[in-house]
């Protein structure tokens, strides 16, 4: 089923705000938080900084009324730098590769396209300049 939630990038700090998200909520994880050291590593990137190993990857907490809220660290060495602006993402997650590709497209008319749409090895769909991952084959 097709949602949308909030995604927020923290310079090296995504673990302490989401516990205390947690506490706050009174909720739980929807899985167990995901490290950068669980990431296949990438042909075209230098390997991952051993400061950085333990960081977090991706987490999701849901909130209120079925919203979840997602985060990510965002490493300077993996080419990061967090700023007012690029902290926050809406997440949408359509249904169906079809409907991403008509609404990143539409989106993306007459902007700038951080990183267009591609596979994934957590095998999503993703790309952003809004943030897209679509979970379907179809």
């Amino acid at each position: 089923m097709a949602r949308v939630s909030t995604y927020l990038n923290f310079p090296r700090s995504t673990e302490e705000a989401f516990l205390f998200y947690k506490s706050v909520f009174g909720t739980e994880f929807d899985a167990p938080i995901a490290r950068f050291r669980d990431m296949p590593p990438a042909p075209d990137q230098p390997p991952l900084a051993e400061d950085d190993q333990n960081l977090v990857m991706h987490v999701g907490l849901p909130i209120l009324g079925g919203h979840v809220l997602m985060g990510t660290d965002a490493p300077e060495s993996m080419g990061f730098t967090v700023t007012p602006g690029n902290n926050v993402y809406i997440n949408l997650e359509p249904d169906t590769r079809a409907d991403t590709e008509r609404l990143f497209s539409a989106l993306a008319a007459g902007g700038t396209i951080e990183m267009p749409l591609q596979e994934m090895f957590w095998g999503g769909y993703f790309g952003i300049n809004w943030m897209f991952n679509c979970a379907s084959k179809v």
